[in-house]
C-alpha cells in the first residue's frame, strides 16, 4: 500500500475534488486520476464513487483516508529521530492563522528561532472561527483563536496546542466617563454605542453575553472587521469597543479596561496535522510560540 495514495484520500476528502487538490499540490488533474486508479486496482476496491458532477469516497475510501495520518504520523516520527541524531532540527515551517495572534506571538518566536536551521513561512488570514481548523490543510501550524474554549470548533483529530489565554477588554475613548475605573461590568457598558464586529464574528459572543446578563440588546452603532480600524474608531469617540488586551497597541489614543461579570477572553491555539505535528521543525517553532506565549501574560505590547 502506497502512503502517496492515501493521502491523495485524505486530500480529496478534505478538499472536494481532484482539480483543488491538484491546484492546492501543484499536479495536474490526469495525474491525480491515474493515481487514484492505480490505488483503487491495488486494493481491489472502489475507492471513489460519483456524486454530482465530482467524486466522493466510498466506505473503503474513507477507511484508508483515515489511515493517511497514522501512516504519516510514523514516518514523521522516524524522520524527527534521524534529525535528532543530525543534532538540531531542519527545514521549512509553514505558519498560518489569525493575524491579531501572529502580530503578538510571531515576533518573539522568530527572535527565539534565530541561529536555528529551521526556515519560517507566514500566512496571515482574518477567518471565521471555524475555518482555521481547514487551514491545516494548506500550513504545517494554523494559529487559531476560540471565545469559548480551549478547543477551536471544527478542530476534533488535530493536535492542538494552548498558546496564551488572551482578556478581551473594553476600549474606551480617553475622554470617556468611564476612564479611570480598575474594571468594568456588563451594566456599566450595556447602554453606550457600540463598534462591533459583524455577526457571528467570534467577539460577537461576548457582547450577547452583555446583553444576557443586562437581559437587553445593545447598540452595534457600526461593525468593522479590523482591530486597528475599530481602535482608530474607539479614539475618534465613536463608540466603545471589545480589543484584545496583548496585541492592541493602545498608547495616549484610548484605554483599555477589564470587563468582569461575563466570560471576556480568548484562547489562541496552535492547530497542526498529527502527522505534521511529529515533525522536529515543527515541533521547535510550536514549542517558540508557547514561550512567547509565556512571555505576554501579563503584559501589553507598546
Amino acid at each position: 500500500m502506497d502512503v502517496r495514495h492515501l493521502e491523495l484520500l485524505r486530500d480529496l476528502r478534505e478538499r472536494g475534488s481532484l482539480a483543488a487538490v491538484a491546484a492546492a499540490t501543484h499536479r495536474t488533474p490526469s495525474a491525480l486520476s491515474q493515481q487514484l486508479r492505480t490505488a483503487q486496482r491495488d486494493v481491489g476496491v472502489p475507492l471513489v464513487e460519483a456524486h454530482g458532477r465530482g467524486l466522493r469516497l466510498t466506505a473503503a475510501g474513507d477507511l484508508l483516508a483515515d489511515g493517511a495520518d497514522e501512516v504519516a504520523a510514523a514516518l514523521a516520527r522516524v524522520g524527527a529521530r534521524l534529525e535528532e541524531h543530525r543534532g538540531q532540527p531542519v527545514g521549512t515551517v509553514r505558519v498560518a492563522g489569525l493575524p491579531s495572534g501572529l502580530t503578538a506571538l510571531l515576533p518573539g518566536t522568530l527572535t527565539m528561532l534565530a541561529g536555528s536551521s529551521v526556515e519560517v513561512l507566514v500566512d496571515d488570514r482574518d477567518l471565521a472561527e471555524h475555518d482555521y481548523a481547514h487551514a491545516v490543510a494548506d500550513a504545517d501550524i494554523v494559529v487559531a483563536h476560540s471565545l469559548t474554549s480551549e478547543v477551536p470548533s471544527g478542530s476534533g483529530g488535530l493536535r492542538r496546542t494552548v498558546l496564551v489565554r488572551e482578556p478581551l477588554d473594553i476600549a474606551l475613548p480617553p475622554d470617556h466617563p468611564l476612564t479611570g475605573r480598575p474594571s468594568l461590568r456588563p451594566e456599566d457598558v450595556v447602554d453606550e454605542d457600540w463598534i462591533s464586529v459583524p455577526e457571528h464574528y467570534p467577539f460577537d459572543t461576548v457582547l450577547q453575553r452583555i446583553e444576557a446578563a443586562c437581559d437587553r440588546g445593545l447598540h452595534r452603532r457600526l461593525r468593522v472587521r479590523d482591530n486597528q480600524l475599530v481602535a482608530a474608531l474607539v479614539a475618534s469617540g465613536e463608540g466603545v469597543a471589545l480589543l484584545p488586551r496583548f496585541t492592541t497597541r493602545t498608547a495616549d489614543e484610548f484605554v483599555l479596561t477589564p470587563l468582569t461579570g461575563v466570560l471576556s477572553a480568548r484562547w489562541i491555539v496552535a492547530l497542526s496535522r498529527p502527522d505534521r505535528a511529529e515533525r522536529a521543525a515543527v515541533r521547535l517553532v510550536t514549542d517558540r510560540l508557547v514561550a512567547a506565549g509565556a512571555a505576554l501574560t501579563g503584559e501589553r505590547i507598546s
